[in-house]
C-alpha cells in the first residue's frame, strides 16, 4: 500500500555527506539516455496516447474539446512509463490492456492536479501553451479537473482490484492534503526542511510511488518486490521534485514551458531559498519583498540566484536530489537485470539531468 509509513532517506539527510566523486558516479553511471529509456517502451507509450486519447471522449464538447487540447499539450509522460516499465520490471506483460489502461489513469491524474494546480496558483501558461483556465475560465477549469479524477477512477473499476483502489484513493487524498497543506504555508519565510518535504512527498512523492506499485501489481509482484517498487518511485518522486525546484531558479520559460522563478511570486518558498536563509538570514527581507510584491519588482530574479549559488544553497538541493536519486536505485537491488528494470535504474539519473 501507498502508506504514510514510509521513512526513506529524509531522516538521515544530515548525516549523509556523499564525496564529490561519489556524486559524479551516480550521474555517470546511467547506462541508458533518456531517449533510451522511452524508447524501450515506445509501443506501450504510443498505446497510451491512444488510451487517453479515447477516455478523454466525451458527447459533451467542450470536454472533448478540453480533453484532446490537454492530449496534445503533450508532457514527459514519466508517470504512464514508470507504471509499465514496473510492471515489465517484475516479469509481467507491460503491453497488456490493464497495464496500459492504468498507465493512462495515472496520466488522467497528475493531469487533473495541474488543472487543479493552475487555478490555485492563477497560472496563465502550461508547457508553452495557454492554460486551460486561462483558455477557458476556472470554472470550466475545475471541472475538467474534477472530470479527469473521477475518470480516471471509473477507469481503474475495470480492474476489479481492491488493492488498486485503495492505492488510488490514498495517493487522491495525499495530493489533496499535499495542496492544502502548501496553501497554509503560503508566503511564510520560516518554513522547515521537515515541512517542505511532507509537501513535495504529498504532492509528487506518493504518486509516483503509487504508478510503481500498481505497475508492479499488475506484473504479479512478489511480497517482496511490490515494497521494492513503492520505495523506489518514492524517492524518485522526492529527487524529481528537488529539480523542479532548483530548476525555478537556474532555467527559463522557453525550456520549462512556464514562468521561471514563478513559485516565489505565489508565495512557495521552496527547498533552495530555505538553505540560503539558514546560511543568510538577512535574506529574508528581499524574499518577502518578491513575494509580497508578487514579482520580481524591487528584487531582481538575477541577485536571488547569484546569493543561491554563492552560499551553495543550489548546489546542497542538487546533492540532496542526488542522494534521492541513489536511494531510489538502492530500492531495486535484487531485480532482474532486464532492459526494463536498466531503465528504471537510469531513470533518476534523467531526473537529475534534465533541464525542464
Amino acid at each position: 500500500m501507498c502508506g504514510d509509513e514510509w521513512s526513506g532517506p529524509r531522516a538521515k539527510l544530515k548525516q549523509i555527506k556523499m564525496p564529490t566523486a561519489e556524486q559524479t558516479a551516480i550521474l555517470d553511471e546511467a547506462q541508458l539516455s533518456a531517449k533510451r529509456i522511452f524508447d524501450s517502451i515506445a509501443t506501450e507509450l504510443l498505446l497510451v496516447e491512444e488510451e487517453f486519447e479515447r477516455q478523454a471522449r466525451s458527447n459533451i464538447q467542450v470536454i472533448a474539446y478540453i480533453g484532446d487540447y490537454l492530449r496534445r499539450s503533450g508532457g514527459k509522460r514519466v508517470r504512464p512509463a514508470l507504471t509499465i516499465l514496473s510492471n515489465h520490471a517484475v516479469g509481467g506483460d507491460g503491453g497488456n490492456q490493464s497495464s496500459i489502461r492504468m498507465a493512462t489513469v495515472m496520466e488522467f491524474l497528475h493531469t487533473a492536479t495541474l488543472v487543479h494546480d493552475d487555478v490555485i496558483d492563477k497560472a496563465e501558461t502550461r508547457r508553452n501553451r495557454p492554460s486551460i483556465n486561462s483558455e477557458f475560465g476556472n470554472q470550466t477549469a475545475v471541472l475538467m479537473g474534477d472530470w479527469l479524477y473521477m475518470s480516471a477512477f471509473e477507469t481503474s473499476l475495470a480492474e476489479r482490484s481492491l488493492p488498486i483502489l485503495d492505492i488510488l484513493t490514498a495517493v487522491t487524498r495525499r495530493m489533496t492534503e499535499g495542496e492544502l497543506l502548501q496553501l497554509t504555508l503560503l508566503g511564510r519565510t520560516d518554513i522547515s526542511e521537515e515541512q517542505y518535504f511532507d509537501v513535495i512527498a504529498r504532492k509528487t512523492a506518493y504518486l509516483f510511488s503509487a504508478c510503481c506499485e500498481i505497475g508492479s501489481l499488475l506484473g504479479k509482484a512478489t511480497p517482496t518486490q511490490q515494497p521494492m517498487m513503492r520505495d523506489y518511485g518514492m524517492n524518485l518522486g522526492v529527487a524529481f521534485q528537488l529539480i523542479d525546484d532548483l530548476l525555478d531558479f537556474t532555467s527559463s520559460q522557453d525550456i520549462l514551458g512556464k514562468p521561471a522563478g514563478a513559485d516565489l511570486i505565489e508565495g512557495k518558498v521552496s527547498l533552495p531559498l530555505i538553505l540560503l536563509l539558514q546560511r543568510e538570514p538577512e535574506m529574508r527581507a528581499p524574499i518577502q519583498t518578491v513575494i509580497s510584491e508578487g514579482g520580481y519588482h524591487t528584487v531582481s530574479r538575477q541577485s536571488l540566484v547569484d546569493a543561491l549559488e554563492r552560499t551553495g544553497a543550489l548546489a546542497l538541493t542538487q546533492e540532496r536530489a542526488i542522494e534521492y536519486a541513489e536511494a531510489a536505485r538502492a530500492a531495486l537491488e535484487g531485480l532482474n537485470g532486464s532492459i526494463h528494470t536498466e531503465a528504471l535504474r537510469a531513470i533518476p539519473t534523467y531526473c537529475i539531468d534534465r533541464d525542464r
